[in-house]
């Protein structure tokens, strides 16, 4: 978009505190409002709504070392939550779906394994629970959507085109549409895939297909490729901590796009695009995670090219400013800030062994959450243990997420946003 000059409006959210020469000072967030073209932008230079962090605090935890079986994961693909409170996790294990009350007690199981009608081969990350409390589960080994009751009875399977599987949620809409991923053209190189979302009305019918916004930018990659006669197989990889393309669809049915070499991404609201930007420095890529993650991704690409090398751009020194943007269910945006790694034990690497690869640098999780008009409220911290994968929901003040504690053992788990004390 083109920039066009325009005069720099500064919003002050807050009352002002008197100081002790008699001034005043501002206390709240220091907004910047200007304009670039027909596109407003709200840049928040300092200070936020809450004018304190917030962390995570734990209401409902599902899930044991040992125990009932109910109770016990194998591996969590998906989860997602019902407007009564329903918690719906899937164990890809398994896999099956089971249902809990929202104080987490075990209420039945959706689906088996299979390929029949209310069955499950390969259940990726997209789950999905409409107003009318039917659950959708996107099976794309069995190339469908398979849709359920509330009761746990199989109602109808929507065909969906391909087998292509992906840890991202299923996108949904206020007008319960929700947005099934394809390869828009199955043919093509890896190198040129293209993703589309098919918009599925609540009947299941089809409708258009939907390419996600793209600037023509090209996130920084490595790739390794093997030649074998008239076959060939490629594996491709982006360079750690680089900037990428992000986008998100929000509930109410627009693109949410950014890139991340900037703290910045835009609202594609037909008639009404916002951009929203807010003044930060990126982390620093520490020695350790650098050559943790170079050590990483040499190891497993000569495990297919025995000669492999780096072929691409190198490990930048900074993160990026956000790697991954959501829209909560409220319509609240939660971008995900990279932190400085913090460095753990790995009781599992074996120095003797040339295929062992230590895992010692975690990279806490937190969030920055904006309001639709593009107001800044505040960081959320997390947890240690806390995931991004399966996809957290957001709703309000509230965030349904998966937890892996020291022993590994996952857990689905409510938190409450709690604003900290000040100067705590």
């Amino acid at each position: 978009m083109s920039r066009t000059a325009a005069t720099a409006s500064v919003l002050l959210v807050a009352s002002l505190a008197g100081c002790s020469g008699g001034e005043s000072v501002p206390s709240g967030p220091q907004v910047i409002h200007t304009a670039r073209g027909d596109t407003a932008v709200v840049r928040t230079e300092s200070g936020s709504v809450w004018g304190v962090e917030a962390t995570l605090v734990p209401e409902v935890s599902i899930g044991e070392l040992e125990g009932d079986l109910e109770y016990l994961f194998g591996s969590i693909g998906s989860m997602n939550v019902g407007a009564d409170g329903t918690i719906y996790v899937m164990d890809r294990q398994v896999p099956e779906l089971r249902a809990y009350a929202p104080d987490g007690t075990y209420l039945r199981t959706l689906g088996r394994p299979g390929e029949g009608p209310g069955e499950l081969k390969g259940p990726d990350g997209g789950l999905a629970v409409l107003s009318d409390g039917r659950i959708l589960v996107r099976d794309p080994a069995n190339a469908r959507i398979q849709v359920y009751a509330p009761s746990g009875e199989a109602l109808a399977t929507w065909p969906i085109r391909g087998n292509f599987s992906t840890s991202s949620q299923l996108p949904w809409d206020r007008d319960d549409n929700v947005y099934a991923i394809i390869l828009v053209d199955p043919e093509a190189d890896v190198t040129e895939w293209v993703m589309g979302l098919v918009r599925i009305g609540p009947d299941g019918v089809p409708g258009d297909t939907i390419i996600p916004p793209d600037v023509g930018y090209d996130t920084p990659r490595l790739e390794a490729r093997l030649e074998d006669g008239e076959n060939s197989s490629v594996s491709i990889t982006g360079v750690p901590f680089s900037p990428s393309e992000e986008y998100t669809l929000h509930p109410d049915g627009y693109f949410i796009h950014g890139i991340s070499d900037a703290y910045r991404f835009t609202l594609l609201r037909e008639g009404d695009p916002l951009i929203i930007e807010r003044a930060a420095e990126a982390a620093t890529v520490t020695a350790g995670e650098k050559s943790e993650e170079e050590a990483v991704i040499t190891t497993n690409f000569r495990r297919m090219v025995p000669d492999w090398r780096w072929n691409g751009p190198g490990i930048p020194d900074r993160k990026p400013f956000f790697s991954d943007i959501t829209a909560g269910r409220d319509g609240r945006i939660w971008v995900t800030v990279p932190l400085a790694g913090v460095e753990v034990e790995d009781p599992d690497y074996d120095p003797q062994d040339p295929n062992s690869v230590p895992n010692r640098w975690r990279e806490p999780v937190a969030f920055d959450v904006f309001e639709t008009d593009g107001t800044y409220l505040g960081r959320v911290n997390t947890p240690m243990g806390f995931s991004r994968y399966p996809a957290p929901i957001f709703d309000g003040d509230t965030v349904w997420a998966t937890t892996r504690d020291e022993m590994g053992v996952q857990r689905v788990v409510r938190f409450r946003v709690v604003r900290n004390e000040p100067g705590a």
